[in-house]
């Protein structure tokens, strides 16, 4: 099995949530991309990479579950995702961050311009067109029931069947990784 990772917000495809995948996984190929911060370069660079790679599914957290909805033509899993960057004023803000693992080009920290919230706004207005059936049938959406960072779970229940809530936070951890996520990805992945 090929599985591609999307990150979420500030992190990197060395993140913990990809160590545990790994191990939860180890006959599968898990591709964890760093994802570039600006969603105009972002976008591209990830549908290029799906193509290219052709993975058996697609799992994404938080931004990377926004991103990984948009892989149409591929199986997917969105864990809270983060369908209304641009409006999350206590994440997405203007100013300078530091990423929270590190990444493949050394980058330690980011801006976050006025232009770049313009884009995740742009993207995000367009996010749903182009949906088919099979698209709709082959993403999964999965919310955390303690989530007090994204709340999109009627948005995305507005424009998928396969939608559940979990006993967990916006982060994920190993328990529900290994309870929730996991399972499904078999679930998901076993006619592959």
């Amino acid at each position: 099995m090929k599985l591609i990772y999307f990150h979420g917000f500030a992190s990197s495809g060395a993140s913990g949530t990809v160590e545990n995948l790994r191990r939860e996984l180890p006959d599968a190929e898990i591709i964890a991309p760093d994802i570039p911060v600006d969603p105009a370069e972002a976008l591209p660079y990830l549908k290029q990479l799906v193509a290219d790679e052709q993975p058996d599914i697609i799992v994404g957290t938080s931004m990377g579950g926004m991103y990984a909805h948009q892989m149409f033509g591929f199986k997917r899993i969105c864990v809270n995702p983060a369908l209304n960057m641009s409006t999350m004023s206590k994440v997405l803000k203007t100013g300078t961050y530091k990423f929270l693992n590190g990444r493949k080009d050394n980058q330690k920290e980011f801006k976050i311009t006025k232009e770049i919230i313009q884009h995740f706004n742009q993207m995000e207005r367009q996010q749903f067109k182009g949906l088919t059936d099979a698209d709709k049938a082959n993403c999964y959406g999965l919310f955390g029931i303690h989530d007090t960072t994204v709340n999109t779970y009627d948005l995305f229940h507005k424009h998928y069947p396969n939608v559940s809530r979990f006993d967990g936070e916006h982060r994920l951890n190993d328990k529900v990784l290994k309870k929730v996520i996991v399972p499904l990805i078999k679930e998901i992945t076993f006619s592959v």
